[in-house]
Formats: structure tokens, C-alpha cells, sequence
């Protein structure tokens, strides 16, 4: 089994898979009269189809322990799909680049408290991976008519380990 090191997330390291949404950063500018710092235009949200729309859902995700067994990814044809933590835990993220139509070799990334990702349409990536703890998450991805699912499942796993 192939052991892959969780590295710290960061938007050059994740730019070929999706948008860091980071509240680790300067805002851009403030909004209602000055009360409010705006972190502006984080994601390049896409979706296809002309019956399908924008949701925004929310998520409870069940808590992992590494290490972490990985089994299965998935990928998204016809839309991005963002995650945004609504409490302050860092969760785990895993992708990898397409190869032929299945996932090549995967990445593992933990974000930080005040991290959230919008994958890319067709980014291969692993599920909703809170650590140790539930999480809580704003979803934001595509609604509509079409299989905007894929799921590739390998035929060795591999093993997620921390740093």
C-alpha cells in the first residue's frame, strides 16, 4: 500500500484542483459602511447545463482517524463543488490529477482553521473528510437534471498518514 504525507494548504500547492476560500488573508475591501470585511470573488464557481442552478446545502460531516484508508474518489462532470467549514476545525482534503479518465496519483492536503475549497469541475477528489471531530460545512454546487457524478474505486488502497 502506497503512503501518501498530508501537506499544509495553500492556494499555489491547490491551484490545478480548485480556489482556496481563505479567511487567512487580507480582505479585499469593507463593505456596509465599513463593518464588514468582504474576502471577494474566493472561487471560480462553474456549472453546466441549462436546466441546472447554484444550491447552497449544508453538510454534517462524520469524523475520520488517521490514518486514513483511501478507497474511492470522486469527480464532478457538469459542476464545481465548494466546502465551506462553519466552525473552526481543520479537515483533510485529497485529490488528484485525471489519467485517462481515472484519478493518478493522490494528493493530500489539511486545511487550517478559516479554509475552505471549491474543487474544480473534474477534479478527482476524496469525500467530506472532517478529522477526529464532526463538521459542519456550507456546500455550494450544481442542481439539476444529468449525472454530475463519477466515483473511481482502486484496486489497491492507498494509506493517508499525517505529516
Amino acid at each position: 500500500m502506497q503512503v501518501i504525507k498530508i501537506k499544509p494548504l495553500d492556494e499555489k500547492s491547490f491551484a490545478p484542483y480548485g480556489d482556496v476560500i481563505d479567511f487567512n488573508r487580507k480582505p479585499d475591501f469593507a463593505i456596509n459602511n465599513g463593518k464588514c470585511d468582504r474576502f471577494h470573488d474566493l472561487a471560480q464557481v462553474s456549472i453546466l447545463g441549462d436546466d441546472a442552478k447554484l444550491g447552497i446545502s449544508l453538510g454534517r460531516g462524520r469524523p475520520y482517524t488517521l490514518p486514513l484508508e483511501l478507497n474511492m474518489m470522486e469527480r464532478h462532470p457538469l459542476g464545481s463543488q465548494a466546502f465551506i467549514p462553519l466552525d473552526k476545525k481543520p479537515f483533510l482534503l485529497i485529490v488528484a490529477a485525471d489519467k485517462d479518465g481515472a484519478p493518478d496519483a493522490p494528493i493530500a492536503f489539511m486545511a487550517e482553521e478559516g479554509q475552505g475549497v471549491n474543487y474544480h469541475r473534474n477534479t478527482w477528489h476524496a469525500v467530506l473528510t472532517p478529522l477526529d471531530e464532526q463538521g459542519d460545512f456550507v456546500i455550494v454546487d450544481r442542481i439539476g437534471e444529468g449525472n454530475n457524478l463519477e466515483e473511481y474505486f482502486f484496486d489497491t488502497p492507498y494509506l493517508i498518514k499525517n505529516r
